[in-house]
């Protein structure tokens, strides 16, 4: 049985046709693309046709090409492509008719793309290779140059070009930075042309990756790669208290994730009432303070005492806002919720001590309880003497009145 060279799966994958020696690093790697259209087969293309593939490079980058040499080329091949100067070597991750529905996707301009050379070469690889490994290195002397100019930026990657004639610095900063002495600084060191790429905290913490709040990786260096804008208003639609240190993510932005269910919140509660829902009642006016989507329930409480919360069913609360639009006062919720006995008092809730009190309770029941069994530990002996012997009593008796003679009589004060 044939195994995947790239990844730890036991089984090759489908589609995969170099027989698991791909080379592209990993095959669930978020950047692979599943090509749907690899069972159908496509319609005769025509000769005039223009060919078109998608090349993965370093991290989360990719690009399209045009295949205007017809090359035979499947994914995980490695090519030589144009750049603005020079070329540079990546691997093929998508083929076929699906990158025509990826440029329509993403809106790229065919005029604007570069042209495939041709099939990396061994020589073109190692040459690749070699500037692949100086990036470590490269990244710590950008840093150092950067802090010894006293600018405000943190250089994140450094990517080489496949021939070596471009490096790509990525940093992040607050606001803007003059490159003009530190492009000179770094054109002396490293020899070659650079190019400064300004990115988000977002992209950083991809590129750097790590583990999120659920002990997970990390969306957007595992799966992720389109980044929304996330507002507070996400958090509120959840009910989520509004706390930076607990909203926010390793990049200090709001998580991505609260944009994940969103949208059924949304559609959830576009049957509640408004959250400024206020009850006209006999003890007074009752505010809205909490929602529970899941339960389909409003927690109300009054404006003087708001220790005590009231559940009410979304439906029974419509209802009641009828009542006192028509200009009726309705009952206290204390007699309301007597009904449901679900009145809840929030000093008994966040007391630490509540379940040990009812342990104790439960324990002193118990032992006032364990005589009684002791005394009935053998119902069928009382069956059988319904009438139990009367000198045995007497005996008692007896034994208890020489022992209150014996005892002296108390002294009086």
């Amino acid at each position: 049985m044939e195994t995947c060279g790239s990844c730890s799966s036991n089984e090759l994958p489908k589609g995969c046709k170099n027989k698991g020696v791909c080379g592209i690093g990993n095959c669930n790697s978020k950047l692979l693309v599943f090509d749907w259209l690899s069972d159908i087969h496509p319609p005769i293309i025509s000769k005039n046709q223009t060919q078109y593939i998608e090349v993965r490079f370093k991290d989360d980058r990719k690009d399209f090409y045009v295949n205007d040499s017809s090359l035979p080329v499947t994914i995980g091949d490695m090519v030589a492509v144009g750049t603005n100067s020079g070329h540079d070597v990546g691997a093929v991750s998508l083929t076929g008719e699906l990158v025509r529905i990826q440029l329509k996707k993403k809106k790229a301009k065919v005029e604007e793309l570069y042209k495939v050379y041709r099939k990396a070469s061994p020589k073109d690889i190692e040459v690749w290779q070699s500037f692949r490994n100086k990036e470590a290195k490269v990244m710590l002397e950008a840093r150092k140059i950067a802090r010894a100019l006293g600018l405000q930026m943190k250089i994140c990657n450094v990517e080489y070009q496949g021939d070596g004639s471009k490096v790509t610095i990525y940093y992040t900063a607050e606001g803007r930075i003059d490159f003009r002495q530190l492009i000179k600084d770094y054109a002396m060191a490293f020899r070659s042309k650079i190019d400064m790429r300004q990115i988000g905290y977002r992209q950083e913490s991809a590129k750097v990756g790590g583990l999120g709040s659920c002990g997970r990786e990390l969306c957007c260096s595992a799966w992720l790669t389109d980044f929304r804008s996330v507002n507070t208003a996400a958090a509120r639609y959840q009910q989520l208290s509004i706390n930076p240190q607990k909203l926010a993510g390793q990049c200090g932005k709001l998580k991505c994730c609260l944009n994940f269910e969103l949208d059924t919140y949304v559609d959830a509660l576009a049957d509640f009432p408004s959250n400024q829902t206020v009850l006209d009642t006999e003890k007074g006016k009752a505010f809205c303070i909490k929602v529970d989507v899941f339960r389909n329930q409003m927690w109300f409480t009054y404006t003087n005492n708001a220790v005590s919360w009231y559940p009410i069913n979304i439906y029974d609360v419509k209802k009641l806002v009828e009542l006192n639009q028509k200009g009726i006062i309705i009952k206290s919720l204390d007699e309301l919720q007597e009904k449901e006995s679900l009145k809840i008092d929030l000093i008994e809730e966040n007391n630490l001590n509540r379940f040990e009190k009812r342990s104790k309770s439960n324990n002193k029941k118990k032992s006032k309880n364990r005589p009684q069994q002791r005394k009935n530990t053998n119902p069928a002996n009382e069956k059988q003497n319904p009438n139990p012997n009367p000198n045995q009593n007497q005996k008692q008796n007896q034994k208890q009145n020489q022992n209150q003679k014996r005892r002296p009589p108390k002294k009086s004060s």
